[in-house]
């Protein structure tokens, strides 16, 4: 049963609306996108480069299907790693708008999206991948279908943007399996599924 692997690039607020580019996502007059581009370096690099190479399939919002079907099917180089993986691998593109899916490997998940999103989990497989896709990633934290988290966090507080976590987010623990500082002073956190959280009292 493949995992479901929340990937996302974090302002310190939270917020992950339009990080690679002005007009990515405009949505509620957002003026701040291409926030995360002065943070780009090598370490980073590297890490998207082997959290995407990792994935047995990639789950996607309208949004993020749009942008990446764009462009990645455009780079045909054998010898990039996002390209052939994006470009080969399974994508699941959940969407009310859309029709159809016309890029390589694609389907289209409508209706009761909880119920397909379940069904997909019973598949064969490791690991797929969210990138983006914040509308999405409202409704796999409001049922609890997250299982791990792989975030990019970075040194900016913007005040305003759309945000991983809403009002719906279910309460977890969770577990720090990995920890990496960039030389522009991002950091890269990866957490797996705790369990529920326990409260107490410090002091008397």
């Amino acid at each position: 049963m493949p995992k479901i692997v929340v990937n996302a690039f974090l302002t310190l607020d939270g917020v992950m609306q339009a990080p690679g580019g002005p007009d990515e996502d405009r949505d509620g007059g957002f003026v701040h996108g291409g926030w995360q581009a002065p943070y780009l370096d090598d370490v980073g690099g590297r890490l998207v480069t082997e959290g995407i190479a990792d994935a047995d399939g990639f789950l996607l919002g309208r949004k993020t299907y749009d942008i990446f079907a764009n462009y990645w099917p455009k780079v045909t180089d054998p010898n990039n790693p996002i390209a052939t993986a994006l470009n080969s691998r399974p994508k699941y593109v959940v969407s009310r708008s859309l029709d159809r899916v016309t890029w390589n490997n694609s389907s289209l998940i409508k209706g009761d999206v909880v119920a397909e999103l379940r069904k997909l989990r019973q598949q064969p497989g490791r690991t797929v991948h969210t990138w983006g896709s914040t509308d999405l990633l409202q409704t796999l934290l409001k049922n609890d279908l997250i299982d791990e988290y792989r975030l990019f966090i970075f040194p900016v507080v913007l005040g305003s943007g759309k945000r991983l976590f809403g009002s719906g987010t279910v309460p977890v623990t969770l577990k720090q399996v990995e920890s990496v500082t960039t030389g522009k002073g991002a950091t890269y956190h990866r957490f797996e599924r705790g369990g529920k959280p326990e409260y107490g009292q410090i002091g008397t």
